[in-house]
């Protein structure tokens, strides 16, 4: 439905003879960086992703970082250790220097694959399991199922024919703030790196991040996946995905028994480009580095202008054969004309998803789009987890709760959780085949026809 697009990268031969007056057409697509920069879409300032071509020398770097008044500021990804990335992706911070003619004059040097602002990102949400039992999990429900809502994924019947869900041999990778892995309902489903399994101080696995032992923390550069009540978006993905089922309390996820693994890169005011580019990779080299069945990360966040840098990152997972499940985002807006990043990226491995309400109707705030977001799934007062604060002051602590969110954030994790579900039951299934699966087994919905690709809901029961 979606096909994938890839800049072509110069030999070194080819750059060498290119020199640094070279009036060659850079990678990337400066078109939609311009057009998210005249939108007004957030960015820090004073930064660019710079990734540069195959070949490039440090000499070439310097005179490009010389050439615009700038310095680095970190290495986001070196070419040799990763899938086709051609040459190292950096940030660059710039002193002085207005931003768009910094990109200009980037764009137009030979040593430069691609320029591009460093785009500020926010998560989609709007602010015997006894939250099945009770009602309140109707998303997880089916026609069949009691309750029933017909509207729900047919998690339940699902369950119902195989006694729960064993998706313990799959790993979901939950790009987004932190999360709770020690929650009531999510820790017997917390997977830790086997390459780095203890906090001993050392990088083990020599992945450059000491002791990811729950997955690590890009935006404040640590291995505290999980930092206390700001991390309750992440924590309520993780409990649809997989919370853990028939334990009596609390809710159940799509898969009740499965392996989840944390990318922590949203903080207090939302995450940035750079950092979701190195989140993605994290999965991607975990997989390709210690052959991990990561078979999907969970991206319920949006925002911001086209990236490059984010897009090779989403195919880089795709040749590892992962999938990119995204929120479609929460304006209201079509999709169609109005893109909206990550979800809106051509990359075959994106599943875009839309919220739902209990009655079938498309959310009033859910974003939609006839080629570009896929299908919808339940989105509107879902019930998950989430941490909570028991206690004031210095007395306070953290515990296991439970609360009801609303948003396409909300409707992601139910497609992701599906993903973990086939993936679990069809081992070796390509990246491809569990997402026509997915696609294929939708129910038709009047309030999605014209609205999604498929013109149907989730149905776990499909497949």
């Amino acid at each position: 439905m979606k096909s994938a697009f890839r800049t072509t990268l110069l030999a070194a031969a080819t750059l060498a003879a290119l020199g640094a007056a070279s009036s060659a057409v850079a990678g990337g697509r400066p078109d939609l960086v311009a057009k998210g920069l005249a939108e007004g879409r957030a960015h820090v300032a004073d930064q660019l992703i710079v990734q540069f071509r195959a070949g490039a020398t440090e000499a070439d770097k310097q005179r490009v970082m010389r050439r615009v008044n700038g310095d680095r500021a970190e290495v986001l990804a070196r070419g040799h250790r990763r899938i086709d990335i051609g040459g190292d992706i950096e940030l660059m911070n710039l002193r002085g220097r207005a931003l768009r003619d910094a990109i200009a004059d980037l764009q137009a040097d030979g040593a430069v694959e691609f320029a591009e602002p460093n785009w500020i990102l926010q998560h989609t949400a709007v602010s015997n399991d006894t939250y099945y039992t009770n009602g309140s999990l109707w998303g997880m429900y089916g026609d069949n199922s009691s309750p029933a809502n017909q509207y729900g994924s047919r998690a339940a019947e699902v369950w119902a024919k195989i006694g729960g869900t064993d998706c313990s041999n799959v790993v979901i990778g939950v790009i987004d703030e932190g999360y709770m892995y020690n929650h009531a309902d999510l820790a017997a489903n917390a997977f830790k790196n086997p390459g780095d399994s203890t906090f001993d101080g050392v990088d083990n696995d020599g992945n450059g991040l000491v002791d990811d032992v729950y997955g690590w923390d890009f935006d404040g550069n640590n291995n505290s996946v999980f930092d206390g009540t700001g991390d309750d978006h992440g924590t309520h993905v993780a409990g649809t995905i997989g919370g853990v089922g028939g334990n009596g309390v609390g809710v159940a996820g799509v898969c009740w028994n499965v392996k989840l693994m944390g990318a922590k890169f949203l903080g207090n005011r939302g995450g940035t480009t750079a950092n979701a580019v190195k989140a993605v990779d994290y999965f991607t080299d975990l997989k390709v580095d210690q052959g991990l069945n990561i078979v999907a990360t969970n991206n319920s966040w949006g925002g911001g202008g086209f990236s490059q840098a984010l897009l090779d990152a989403i195919n880089r997972a795709n040749a590892a054969g992962i999938l990119f499940v995204a929120a479609a985002g929460n304006s209201g807006a079509n999709n169609d004309t109005t893109a909206s990043y990550p979800s809106n990226y051509n990359a075959p491995n994106v599943i875009a998803v839309a919220a739902l309400t209990s009655t079938g109707a498309l959310a009033s705030y859910s974003q939609y789009g006839a080629t570009t977001v896929d299908l919808g799934a339940p989105g509107s007062g879902i019930w998950s987890t989430v941490p909570v604060a028991s206690g004031k002051g210095k007395n306070a602590t953290v515990t296991s709760g439970y609360s009801s969110y609303s948003g396409t954030s909300m409707a992601t994790p139910h497609v992701t959780g599906a993903v973990a579900l086939y993936a679990a039951r069809n081992p070796g299934a390509s990246a491809a085949q569990i997402k026509a699966a997915i696609l294929g087994s939708t129910t038709p919905t009047p309030s999605l026809s014209g609205k999604t690709v498929t013109g149907g809901r989730l149905n776990v029961e499909g497949f």
